[in-house]
């Protein structure tokens, strides 16, 4: 099969690499434009053009991927199968239908649960016991085409957005190698999806990271991992930010106020709505990230200071 592929993040360079290890030809990568990131806003590849560059494979990069301009290269490419893996854009109904084969999608939750943008943080931090990922048809509607296929993972209390990413990655490039023959014979199931389980992920929003002290310990810490490594939940300290990136339950009550920092035995402990929450990374503004013990050797708290 002439293949296009539409990725962006570093969970689409798994798949990706399989199919270059398959042998179909694949006529173009098609990416987001190179972002400012860091600190010095450098112009920074996509996870998914740097792969595709190292692989010898042509790449594309449209602001808009419903330009006619665009969508008259597709054409010229002459695709029989489109496959889509966290690319970030809609693909309009010219394009999604162009090829022959159909196009298909790789999402990060067992649908219909968890449609949209962030279904693998939103599963973490809801506290689902399993998730998984799924090949589907590509229709119109935001995730809500027919599956082909799952797999299934469970949510460990180690993993974080950034480790079950990976892993979810894997698994994704897996389930497109077993259900591709089916594709390409043009005889792969098509499972509609259940309306009444529909529930959906949106992306997350900068005022989303900020973490609310007044909740469970539990529910913090499942919040914390869900963002860790990146984009990272927040908290401020001396009014300035704060990242936490990893932390875990105490296991013990205190009458403390929300957020107020409970300094013993070298830990980093807060006080929550319902429990103590041990930080074990942080990383202030302006710095490297650290443990909980040298945060409280350089900030050397008080014992009335709190997060947030």
């Amino acid at each position: 099969m002439r293949i296009l592929y539409f990725g962006t993040s570093t969970f689409a360079i798994p798949a990706l690499t399989a199919l270059i290890a398959r042998g179909d030809p694949i006529v173009g990568v098609v990416t987001q434009p190179d972002r400012p990131a860091g600190r010095g806003g450098q112009l920074t590849p996509p996870p998914v053009k740097t792969a595709a560059l190292a692989a010898g494979l042509p790449v594309l990069q449209p602001e808009s991927c419903r330009a006619p301009a665009f969508l008259d290269t597709v054409r010229a490419l002459a695709p029989e199968l489109s496959i889509v893996a966290a690319y970030g854009q809609f693909l309009p109904d010219p394009l999604r239908t162009l090829p022959p084969l159909g196009t298909v999608n790789l999402h990060g939750s067992l649908l219909p649960k968890y449609r949209g943008a962030a279904p693998i943080q939103r599963a973490l931090w809801h506290g689902e016991a399993t998730t998984g990922v799924c090949l589907m048809w590509m229709v119109r509607e935001m995730d809500a085409g027919d599956i082909i296929a799952c797999a299934e993972t469970p949510i460990t209390p180690e993993d974080t957005g950034g480790t079950l990413s990976a892993r979810l990655a894997e698994l994704a490039a897996g389930l497109l190698l077993r259900w591709l023959p089916a594709i390409a014979a043009g005889d792969a199931p098509r499972i509609a999806q259940d309306p009444a389980q529909v529930t959906f992920a949106p992306i997350i929003r900068k005022d989303e990271r900020v973490v609310d002290w007044t909740q469970s310990a539990e529910a913090i810490w499942r919040h914390i991992r869900a963002l860790a490594p990146a984009p990272a939940a927040l908290t401020t300290f001396r009014g300035q930010p704060v990242k936490l990136l990893a932390a875990e339950p105490a296991g013990e009550t205190t009458d403390a106020p929300a957020g107020m920092l409970l300094a013993a035995g070298g830990a980093l402990r807060v006080a929550t709505g319902g429990g103590v929450l041990v930080i074990h990374h942080l990383q202030p503004a302006g710095k490297r990230p650290m443990t909980g013990e040298a945060f409280l050797r350089g900030a050397h708290p008080d014992v009335s200071e709190r997060f947030g």
